[in-house]
């Protein structure tokens, strides 16, 4: 982090890349090359503002329309207004869980580890807290990661086939 004391002609270079219009980002930059200095943006702008100089957000000062400028503002009237009709809101309804449906098949319930290339990934279980995961084990349709009773199963009536998505590498690591 750069200390907050600027040299003097670090100060002025900035007052003087800030008159030509240049923006903070650009004066660091111009600064940090002239000098061989690490000033960040940030840094720059909060010199600008420590100089009096205008920040990025707010017109230069010598620009600024006095408050008492012959604008007129329009009067506030200073009677209630009605309050704006509040819409209700709909109601919550209660959704009923879908019945998922059911295939004609008995999985051979493996766990992940004991799971074989060409297995079908179709979880059983876990649905309850400290409920183990098993998986249905049957040969897979090919280019699927579920056998032919579970693709259909998660697919919806007309949807596109399962997207290829290329071999994975998978590596079992014994624990040191």
């Amino acid at each position: 982090m750069q200390a907050t004391n600027w040299a003097p002609e670090h100060c002025d270079a900035l007052r003087e890349y800030h008159t030509k219009g240049m923006s903070y980002s650009e004066i660091a930059n111009a600064i940090n090359a002239k000098f061989g200095t690490a000033y960040s943006r940030n840094a720059a702008i909060g010199r600008g503002k420590r100089m009096g100089l205008a920040g990025p957000d707010q017109p230069k000062a010598s620009h600024r329309v006095p408050h008492n400028a012959s604008t007129p503002r329009p009067r506030r009237s200073r009677e209630p207004r009605a309050a704006e009709p509040v819409q209700p809101k709909p109601a919550l309804v209660r959704v009923e869980p879908v019945k998922l449906r059911c295939v004609g098949i008995k999985p051979r319930l493996l766990s992940l580890v004991d799971l074989e290339r060409g297995d079908c990934r179709y979880p059983y279980g876990g649905d309850r807290e400290g409920e183990a995961i098993a998986f249905c084990g049957h040969p897979t349709r090919e280019g699927s990661s579920y056998c032919t009773a579970h693709f259909h199963l998660t697919r919806c009536p007309g949807a596109a086939s399962e997207r290829s998505a290329g071999p994975v590498m998978l590596r079992l690591v014994e624990a040191a």
